[in-house]
């Protein structure tokens, strides 16, 4: 039987985890205090307002009017909404999967001991870190109809020159093939991580059972990168719904005939031309539930495919 002159002594002992389990969780709570406060003012309030005039018609000179789902059913019959959504998508859907499939092939030649891969590392990842405005300015010049280099360079081939950025049957596929020059570097650095984290040793025990460089491929490198893969896709698809805005409104804005009016353009111009800021706010929401069911959609389909190194997928 313990001595009752032990009791408060263990009490204080027992007393002390939790104490200092408080002062850890108050820790850890200071440290994303300034991170909370930033969402909440930049990102929360914004969404819950934007989210209120999309109930209303606010043309910023007057009062904001209550008008309900009016802007809603206006989007379901605005034939420039369906025009931008499928330009979109036709430039996403293009060149996510063909950005990551270019992307991985770099990577993986990239992975192998070359001399001088520093450079080619560095000459490949560099056009990602152009800054946006300066990059489309550069593809501006080039895809010049008049004296554009890419033009020049048909003419020493001997094929007439192409109106490119100002061709409606062009202007999306320039788009894309500026969106590849720009977007491949950085999932190519990711896909490169990726490959350096794959044991060697699975390799060479495939190389012992008869497995040639694409089973090897097929069988070993996808399931292994398989977690990378899916977060490329993930980050592409949803950078394809919003980082189009600077090069197509530096290059294109939009035309010719709408060909390239992409769904942020369009937003931007019904807020910040047509200063119809509760549709644009309605916009906005219908692209928050884009992307999200394009998401959730992903995650759903990566239980079959993504492979985990604990064996869930």
């Amino acid at each position: 039987m313990s001595s009752p002159a032990l009791a408060p002594r263990a009490n204080r002992r027992s007393a002390r985890p939790s104490s200092l389990r408080r002062q850890q969780a108050i820790e850890g709570y200071l440290c994303l205090l300034p991170w909370l406060i930033g969402f909440v003012c930049f990102t929360a309030v914004p969404m819950l307002g934007s989210l209120a005039l999309s109930l209303t018609k606010w043309e910023m000179i007057s009062s904001p009017q209550l008008v309900g789902l009016a802007n809603f059913t206006h989007i379901a019959v605005d034939p420039l909404f369906f025009q931008s959504l499928y330009n979109t998508a036709y430039i996403s859907f293009i060149s996510v999967p063909l950005g990551l499939t270019i992307a991985l092939l770099i990577a993986l030649g990239l992975n192998e001991h070359l001399r001088g891969v520093s450079f080619y590392r560095t000459f490949f990842f560099l056009p990602s870190q152009m800054p946006l405005v300066a990059g489309a300015l550069v593809w501006l010049w080039v895809l010049n109809p008049d004296f554009g280099l890419a033009n020049q360079a048909l003419h020493i081939v001997g094929v007439k020159p192409l109106h490119w950025l100002f061709d409606v049957n062009l202007v999306k596929p320039s788009l894309i093939t500026i969106t590849l020059w720009n977007g491949v570097g950085v999932p190519m650095l990711i896909f490169l991580a990726g490959l350096q984290g794959v044991p060697e040793s699975l390799y060479e025990a495939a190389s012992i059972d008869g497995a040639d460089t694409l089973e090897r491929f097929r069988h070993i490198t996808v399931p292994m990168i398989s977690p990378v893969i899916f977060f490329n896709l993930i980050i592409g698809i949803i950078a394809s719904f919003q980082a189009n805005f600077t090069l197509v409104y530096i290059t294109t804005q939009g035309g010719p005939a709408n060909a390239s009016l992409i769904y942020v353009l369009y937003l931007y111009f019904k807020a910040f031309q047509d200063f119809e800021m509760g549709y644009a706010s309605a916009l906005a929401w219908i692209l928050l539930l884009i992307v999200a069911a394009l998401t959730a959609f992903q995650f759903f389909l990566a239980r079959r495919w993504v492979y985990y190194e604990g064996g869930d997928r």
